[in-house]
């Protein structure tokens, strides 16, 4: 869990013992202080249009270690008067990150301010989104042509916040310039100011000739620069995203970096995430050998923890705490409190669930019916019997488990695997 250990003065710093020194996090200083920001090794991206406070509901469900982030909020819609119904989130969420987007150093001052007040546990700043919108209004990607400013927002930021740390999520380059030395420096600047933790999105940005949905795709990975990263800055918390999927490429990717962020498999196999806690539980910071968590991550990848029984086995010698079931009785008793306290209609939430029984037998039934708006005007209980209901052709839907692309929210249009929706910044 995201968490603070205060030590008071440089002396008592110096006096921690080189295992404390070990844990996965960074040093912050405030007013004379020493902060230890102790990091989760799995972090959640800030998907556009998906990572909303539903979802991050849903995932707190699945996992209790993961840093679960906002999807981008426009700094202006923060301080415009717009900050509770963009700000708002869940208790059960924590810890959660707040990602900001914006350019100007004083209101974005002020957003982090305001993030702080909220309670969130980290203020993040966009420097990774492509889009056109974002463009037009001279940050996300465009910010690592300038490299200053990104600096000046990161100190007006630090200066107005007392204990949470600011951080910044980036990619490695811009359009098809491949320069390492592009990305070094920009965070070598940035990192001047005391920033501590980065997000390296192992793509450029082709702002030009591409959309968000293509450019978590066209542009390469290339995640030797990410390690590179971590080579010649050491001492700052690297955090990986792009295109990471499985269990292997996570135990991969930590001998290298140290966390790693999940975007789209969030989404898309969201089951996955409580297979993963167990993950981060069997693989040391600082391995010597992590042979027991490849080993776990191969045990995974075999299918292990693919069933639905109550004592699901996620891995030889582990057993799950939470079952696909639980989750799902326990999304119901939030879409009846959102309805009830907010008015939330239950398929503004049911999307973010859609992928939780992918593989299963009836997964693609079930799908179908917390995604069919047709029974939006039943209490979602009772569309919870009818998703679990027998049905005649489950023999049938076995069959086309092999052809199904399990893409949660086929069905409906607000979550379009092919629309703009759910980009990584």
């Amino acid at each position: 869990m995201l968490g603070l250990l205060h030590v008071a003065g440089q002396r008592a710093c110096c006096a921690l013992q080189p295992a404390v020194l070990a844990v996965a996090g960074f040093f912050q200083f405030h007013g004379g202080l020493i902060f230890m920001i102790v990091r989760p090794r799995l972090v959640t991206a800030p998907l556009l249009d998906v990572s909303d406070r539903h979802a991050r509901y849903f995932w707190r469900l699945l996992s209790r270690k993961a840093l679960l982030y906002t999807e981008m909020i426009n700094m202006g819609a923060i301080c415009r008067g717009a900050a509770e119904s963009h700000l708002r989130y869940n208790a059960e969420e924590h810890p959660v990150a707040l990602q900001l987007g914006g350019s100007d150093p004083a209101m974005l001052a002020q957003s982090a301010r305001m993030g702080e007040q909220w309670g969130y546990d980290e203020i993040n700043l966009n420097c990774g989104c492509p889009s056109d919108r974002v463009q037009r209004g001279a940050f996300g990607a465009c910010l690592m042509r300038e490299p200053g400013l990104v600096a000046d927002c990161i100190k007006a930021m630090q200066d107005a916040v007392q204990h949470v740390p600011i951080t910044v999520k980036h990619r490695i380059g811009l359009d098809k310039d491949e320069s390492y030395a592009f990305v070094r420096d920009f965070v070598g600047t940035v990192a001047e100011t005391g920033c501590q933790h980065f997000i390296v999105h192992a793509r450029n940005a082709w702002l030009k000739g591409l959309s968000p949905h293509e450019n978590r795709s066209i542009p390469p990975l290339r995640y030797d620069v990410a390690y590179r990263l971590k080579q010649d800055f050491s001492a700052l918390h690297i955090t990986l995203n792009g295109g990471i999927a499985t269990a292997e490429d996570i135990v991969q990717h930590w001998q290298h970096v140290d966390a790693v962020m999940i975007g789209r498999a969030a989404w898309h196999t969201p089951w996955s995430l409580a297979q993963w806690d167990a993950l981060m539980d069997a693989y040391p910071a600082h391995p010597a050998d992590a042979g027991h968590a490849a080993d776990l991550a191969s045990a995974l990848a075999s299918g292990a923890g693919q069933t639905a029984n109550p004592q699901a086995v996620v891995a030889p010698g582990l057993v799950a705490e939470t079952t696909r079931e639980m989750v799902e009785e326990q999304m119901v008793r939030y879409m009846e409190r959102e309805a009830a306290q907010h008015g939330t209609p239950w398929p503004a939430i049911a999307r973010c669930m859609l992928g939780l029984r992918h593989g299963l037998r009836g997964a693609r039934r079930w799908r179908q019916v917390w995604s069919d708006h047709k029974l939006k005007h039943l209490p979602p209980r009772d569309v919870w019997r009818l998703a679990h209901a027998p049905h005649a052709s489950e023999e049938a839907e076995q069959e086309a488990l092999d052809t199904d692309p399990g893409i949660p929210g086929a069905h409906t249009a607000s979550i379009n695997p092919h629309s703009s929706a759910g980009g990584a910044a």
